[in-house]
C-alpha cells in the first residue's frame, strides 16, 4: 500500500518512483527500476537502502518507492460507486435480536449485484461493500448465496431478519426463497462459532478471573438459533421470550456455574434438534444456482 506507514521487510522486492542520475545528470537508474531493499529505517521517516542488479545500492524514502507485486497489479481507471447497486439492507445485531439498549449500534447488512459489464471486466468487483462509520456491509450477491449456503450465521439472519429497509424485486425473490438455503450443515457450522467462542471465554476466566458477559450472550443467542432452525426449519433471529434472561447474561448477573449449566442443556438439545431435523443434508444448491443466473441474466443490460 503506497504512503502507508508500516516498514517495508528486509529483502522487499520495489520499484523505484524517482530517477537516480549523477550531478551532471546522467541516468544511472531510471524510474519505475527494480531493486531490493537491503537496509531497513528504525522509522518510516528516515530512508532505506536498495540494492539495484548490477549490484549499486541507493537511499530512498518509503514515498519514493512502491512494493513490486502491488506496482504489477491492475490499476482500474477509475473509481466506481457500487452503492446505488445495492439489493437489499437490513438491521441485523443486537436491534434485530431483540437485545437492544439505548446504547446500541444499529448494524446494516446485505447484498448487492453489480452489472454484468463491470463483473466481467478485467478490474473486476469488490467482493463486499463496507462502511464502518455507518456500520454497514453488503456481500457481491455470488459471495453471500456462498455464503448462506455454508450456513453462515451472519448471513442466515440478514436473510431472516425482522427489520427490512430495502428489498429490491430481486431481493423480494430471493427473501421468499430463503429456505432453500436451510440444511443440517448449521448444527456444525454453528457448533464451529460456538466452541470457538466457548474457547476464548474460558481463556478470558483463566488469564483475567473474568469473562466478556457480551460475548457469553451471543454464545447463547446462537445455540437457541440453530435449535429453532432445526426445529422449526426457520432462522430465529430475535430471541422471543429469552429476551430478559439473555440480557442478564450481558449484564454479568447469571454466575458462570448457572451460565456453563444452560449452555451444555442448550448443547444437548441442539445434539438431539439434528437426529430429529426435517431439514436436508444439504441445502438447494440447484434452485440457488439457477437464481444466481437469472440475477446475473437481469443484470447485462442495466447500466
Amino acid at each position: 500500500m503506497t504512503g502507508a506507514l508500516h516498514l517495508l521487510a528486509l529483502g522487499t522486492r520495489v520499484v523505484t518512483r524517482t530517477v537516480i542520475h549523477t550531478p551532471g545528470n546522467v541516468v544511472l537508474h531510471p524510474a519505475g527500476a527494480l531493486g531490493v531493499v537491503v537496509t531497513v529505517p528504525a522509522d518510516p521517516q528516515h530512508a532505506y537502502r536498495v540494492q539495484f542488479p548490477d549490484g549499486s545500492e541507493y537511499s530512498f524514502l518509503r514515498r519514493q518507492l512502491s512494493v513490486h507485486r502491488e506496482h504489477q497489479d491492475v490499476v482500474s481507471p477509475s473509481e466506481t460507486d457500487w452503492w446505488p447497486y445495492v439489493q437489499l439492507r437490513v438491521v441485523v445485531g443486537s436491534r434485530a435480536f431483540g437485545l437492544d439498549t439505548d446504547a446500541s449500534d444499529t448494524d446494516r447488512r446485505g447484498f448487492w449485484l453489480p452489472p454484468a459489464e463491470a463483473q466481467w471486466s478485467l478490474w473486476g468487483v469488490p467482493e463486499q461493500l463496507e462502511n464502518e462509520e455507518t456500520q454497514e456491509t453488503y456481500w457481491e450477491l455470488q459471495k453471500f448465496l456462498t455464503l448462506a449456503l455454508k450456513a453462515n450465521p451472519n448471513v442466515l439472519e440478514v436473510l431472516y431478519s425482522p427489520l427490512i429497509e430495502h428489498a429490491s424485486p430481486l431481493a423480494l425473490e430471493l427473501l421468499e426463497m430463503r429456505s432453500a438455503f436451510l440444511s443440517t450443515l448449521v448444527y456444525q457450522t454453528y457448533n464451529g462459532y460456538v466452541m470457538s467462542q466457548f474457547k476464548r471465554l474460558e481463556a478470558d476466566l483463566r488469564n483475567h478471573g473474568e469473562i466478556r458477559w457480551k460475548h457469553a450472550m451471543h454464545l447463547l443467542r446462537l445455540l437457541l438459533s440453530g435449535i429453532s432452525v432445526l426445529k422449526e426449519g426457520e432462522v430465529m433471529v430475535h430471541v422471543g421470550e429469552h429476551r430478559e434472561t439473555l440480557l442478564a447474561v450481558k449484564r454479568g448477573e447469571l454466575p458462570w456455574d448457572d451460565l456453563n449449566s444452560w449452555r451444555l442443556d442448550l448443547h444437548r438439545q441442539f445434539d438431539a434438534a439434528v437426529q430429529a431435523s426435517r431439514l436436508p443434508e444439504r441445502p438447494d444448491y440447484a434452485r440457488v444456482n439457477a437464481f444466481l443466473i437469472r440475477a446475473r441474466t437481469a443484470m447485462l443490460e442495466h447500466p
